[in-house]
């Protein structure tokens, strides 16, 4: 399989193993969407970490496998699997931490954007080369992270941009060498797994409301789940453990 999945104290390490530099095609795609929905409905399941086999995290669409313009419907067909991609990831009820190896080029760099945390190794970089083969796409991606020229420049040049560069403008959370970028994404999935499956699971949910909506609507939003959170017994457990000064033994209810 082009994407693998192992499942370890409540984290979740996905995979992207399509040698040799984890392009995708409408297979590999498919197999995300999978993986991530059977993500978000495994309670074995808190925290899933995305990454790449190899050298690469993923460098984009694979051009071998591009839709057939003169075919009818299957423009339409990959560009509905092509958004579903993302959306499987964004949409996943649990929270994702993408642990970026290498180049994230085009939709790869889109795979990043979907998660929730970015990690990256020194030796990743990012870029949109959809315009060095006469495409165009991505923008509406980009502008969630840059302001509007750097948005632009990246857009209409195809420019690679290492790791550094993006940590310097505040995209990522962490830059790491390569062999410790995995140890550090479980040890940051691991403490988000320890707290109440529940909460957490409300917290992803909260998060990717707060990106559509008005923020007086979005705090009412937030406070109808603090309210809904606050009865049940995961609440109740968190907070004699904290008065036992234990750790809390959650039951996801």
């Amino acid at each position: 399989m082009n994407v693998s999945l192992e499942v370890s104290e409540y984290v979740a390490v996905v995979r992207l193993d399509k040698p040799p530099v984890n392009a995708l095609d409408r297979a590999t795609r498919q197999r995300l969407i999978d993986v991530f929905d059977e993500v978000s409905e495994r309670a074995d399941i808190r925290v899933a970490i995305l990454t790449g086999t190899g050298k690469y995290f993923c460098s984009g669409a694979d051009l071998k496998d591009r839709p057939d313009a003169d075919k009818p419907g299957d423009f339409l067909g990959h560009n509905r699997l092509t958004r579903e991609t993302g959306n499987a990831i964004r949409e996943c009820a649990k929270p994702v931490i993408a642990a970026v190896n290498g180049p994230a080029l085009g939709a790869g760099f889109g795979l990043m954007a979907a998660c929730d945390i970015f990690l990256a190794s020194e030796d990743a970089s990012f870029a949109m080369p959809e315009i060095n083969v006469g495409l165009a796409g991505g923008v509406s991606m980009l502008r969630t992270m840059f302001g509007r020229s750097f948005t632009r420049r990246m857009f209409f040049t195809g420019m690679r941009v290492p790791a550094a560069e993006l940590y310097r403008r505040g995209v990522l959370d962490e830059v790491l060498p390569p062999d410790q970028l995995l140890p550090a994404a479980l040890r940051l999935a691991q403490e988000m797994a320890s707290k109440s499956p529940l909460a957490l699971a409300y917290a992803k949910q909260a998060a990717n409301m707060m990106d559509l909506m008005p923020q007086r609507d979005g705090y009412r939003f937030e406070q109808n789940i603090t309210m809904a959170l606050s009865k049940t017994e995961d609440a109740k457990e968190a907070r004699q453990a904290f008065l036992e000064k234990r750790p809390p033994v959650y039951k996801g209810r």
